[in-house]
């Protein structure tokens, strides 16, 4: 049996687990930057990426299914627009509503220019919830109380978030008196996961959902194992088969320098980082992390969503991996690649390999219970070590550091994924699932339609959630495109609603307040 290797999701437990485990962790996500010093992302005075909004919180239930008589309530913290040129159309206008990922939602607002853009079109009120346990939404009053224990992180499911924005919008739009109001639902990533789920749940509370980079079918054995790191890898391999190679080849290299006498101080100068190693496999993790979120945000334009980079950021890894003068060692090029990624900027004194500034770190948590998403690495395909996922190791870990024993059947039972087409066919309807091919989620992502109303927009040259990006003066003409389809879309699935209801199509309001109160 192969030893697992621990995905990069988020590494704070790194120091927790020897590296004689190396037990698997859940999938990939999104990282903080792992690197000093660093910029955070979002904004606390109302403004983010240059859109105004205004921040509220509500009164949340706990628990939305159970009736115990004693009933535990949180503060959800949730964004609302600020009514820009043009602004909410009013009572019974559009409600562009984002549902919440794994992280603080002020960054995800700051990163998803489309909900933005879109709405002035639209006169559409703009709306990013905040998913419970993240950010500033925090059961029993703060992270640490939150995170306790098993019983205090019980309510972190994908369900009760979901119950979370239903209500949430429930009450919004009768505070409004905008009860007839057509809600579109947007996410990206597991938002997008959860604006598919809650239009398949909820279908009386929303009209539509765009679903981007949502893999609602990495779960079980829908789709191999092997797809998202035989994806990465092909991101990488299209741009430099040398570069390839150099990667694959460093496995072997760093386990054998960190095993050498004072091998793991060496290798922690080496690469600068803020602390000295105590395992070769918490820095397998941080180049593991940096190749899959390369291949996650490999635009064909600058961005600084997960970190500060370059357009086609794996052109320039390997660019500079193969560059590098000749008789360098495997690890000197492999550094000189991956400091594009950590250190693009040149301002990195250091860089630490516990750093989560976003505050993800429940994913750890959902992934060990009903998040469970199998991932390998195959021998000939894939540039990192072969690695077969080992449920039981997996389980295993999740009983040793949280107390709980993963569903992984769950997800699929809650909200399906076994024969997808058929079923959505005949039971779902408006959702968009867009998927660009660079992106090493798409594997796990709907990519053919389903039905004239489920259908799928695939880039090929997409990478993770591109549509939802702020709009650019580099952006390609075919990302400009795509979203212009995906707006027409949307705006047939409003068209309809106002249609059964004889009323005015996006009739905007005649007063343009500072924001909907």
């Amino acid at each position: 049996m192969h030893r697992p290797r621990r995905l990069p999701l988020l590494l704070i437990l790194l120091g927790l687990l020897p590296a004689v485990a190396r037990a698997l962790l859940p999938p990939p996500r999104f990282p903080g930057p792992h690197a000093r010093p660093r910029p955070r992302a979002g904004a606390r005075d109302g403004v983010g990426g240059g859109y105004e909004f205004e921040t509220r919180y509500f009164r949340q239930r706990l628990d939305h299914f159970s009736f115990s008589g004693e009933e535990e309530f949180f503060q959800q913290r949730y964004l609302v627009g600020r009514a820009g040129a043009g602004g909410w159309a009013g009572p019974g206008g559009p409600i562009f509503f984002y549902c919440g990922n794994e992280g603080d939602i002020a960054w995800f607002a700051a990163n998803s220019g489309l909900v933005w853009d879109a709405a002035p079109r639209f006169a559409a009120l703009v709306v990013f919830a905040e998913h419970r346990y993240y950010g500033e939404s925090m059961p029993f009053g703060s992270k640490d109380k939150a995170y306790n224990n098993s019983r205090s992180m019980a309510y972190l499911t994908a369900e009760q978030a979901l119950a979370d924005y239903a209500v949430l919008l429930t009450d919004l739009k009768r505070n409004l008196s905008s009860e007839s109001s057509p809600v579109v639902l947007f996410g990206g990533s597991y938002g997008g996961m959860l604006a598919a789920w809650m239009r398949l749940k909820y279908p009386h509370i929303a009209v539509g959902a765009l679903a981007s980079s949502a893999p609602i079918l990495q779960f079980e054995d829908i789709v191999p194992d092997t797809i998202f790191y035989d994806l990465v890898s092909n991101d990488f391999k299209r741009e430099s088969l040398s570069c390839f190679q150099t990667i694959k080849d460093s496995w072997k290299e760093l386990d054998e320098q960190g095993n050498g006498q004072d091998g793991l101080l060496k290798l922690s100068k080496t690469l600068h980082l803020c602390q000295t190693l105590n395992t070769t496999g918490a820095l397998s993790d941080w180049l593991n992390s940096a190749y899959s979120y390369l291949a996650m945000v490999d635009y064909p334009m600058p961005s600084e969503f997960l970190m500060p980079l370059p357009a086609n950021p794996i052109k320039e890894v390997c660019r500079n991996i193969d560059k590098q003068p000749e008789g360098s060692s495997i690890l000197e090029r492999i550094y000189a690649g991956v400091n594009i990624y950590y250190n693009y900027t040149g301002t990195v004194d250091c860089f630490d390999l516990d750093d989560d500034p976003h505050g993800m770190g429940g994913w750890d948590w959902q992934a060990c219970t009903e998040m469970v998403m199998p991932m390998s690495s195959s021998e000939g395909l894939s540039m990192f070590p072969p690695d077969e996922f080992d449920y039981a190791l997996y389980a295993d870990d999740c009983v040793k550091n949280f107390g709980v024993r993963p569903r992984p059947r769950w997800i699929s039972t809650e909200f399906g994924g076994h024969n997808i087409s058929s079923v959505l066919e005949k039971f779902g309807s408006n959702i968009i699932f867009f998927n660009g091919l660079l992106d090493p989620w798409s594997g796990g992502g709907v990519l053919k339609n389903i039905s004239e109303s489920v259908v799928a927009i695939v880039a090929p040259l997409g990478a993770h959630h591109i549509d939802l990006r702020p709009a650019t003066k580099e952006d390609p003409d075919w990302l400009v495109s795509l979203r212009e389809s995906e707006l027409e879309i949307i705006s047939g699935w409003l068209s309809d609603h106002y249609r059964a209801r004889g009323g005015a199509i996006f009739q905007r309001a005649t007063n343009k307040g500072s924001a909907a109160s």
